[in-house]
């Protein structure tokens, strides 16, 4: 029986694109800045990465196909991060980008990474950029290169 298993090393010459909102920019900046980071401490130089800005969660998956659609990435990285409010919008949003991010990873046959938070407010999203919680971004960052070398070995 065989086993495969991604390591936590970027293959030479991988490229990575994070695309993040900019919808509640200091916690989406804190995501960006642990992926960053994440990709970093991992081997992925600077010119390896590409960041990618969209207005809100709502426009990732979009971003996220036309990124794919060129094949120049072995993993994305989404950040954003989606409050709960008083009105139905908050799970519109949240399960939205969910859902469409998946589709992006399933047609493409490339990681998706999804690092968009959905929390009930903005003391829930702190705790996950950095906070007690850790950084989501940099955990989404770690799966996005894990992914990217198992699916290399996969057959």
């Amino acid at each position: 029986m065989a086993h495969y298993e991604g390591d936590m090393h970027a293959a030479t010459g991988a490229r990575f694109a994070i695309l993040a909102s900019r919808w509640n920019p200091r916690i989406t900046d804190a995501l960006v800045a642990g992926a960053r980071k994440a990709f970093a401490d991992h081997g992925v130089a600077a010119d390896a990465l590409d960041v990618i800005r969209v207005p809100g969660a709502w426009e990732l998956p979009l971003a996220a196909a036309r990124i794919a659609a060129a094949g120049n990435h072995v993993a994305l990285v989404a950040l954003g991060c989606v409050v709960r409010g008083d009105t139905r919008h908050y799970e519109q949003v949240a399960d939205g980008c969910a859902q469409g991010l998946m589709r992006v990873a399933l047609e493409f046959r490339l990681p998706v990474c999804n690092g968009v938070l959905a929390v009930e407010d903005h003391a829930d999203a702190q705790k996950r950029a950095g906070g007690s919680h850790g950084n989501k971004g940099e955990e989404a960052a770690l799966v996005a290169i894990e992914m990217a070398q198992l699916l290399e070995r996969l057959p």
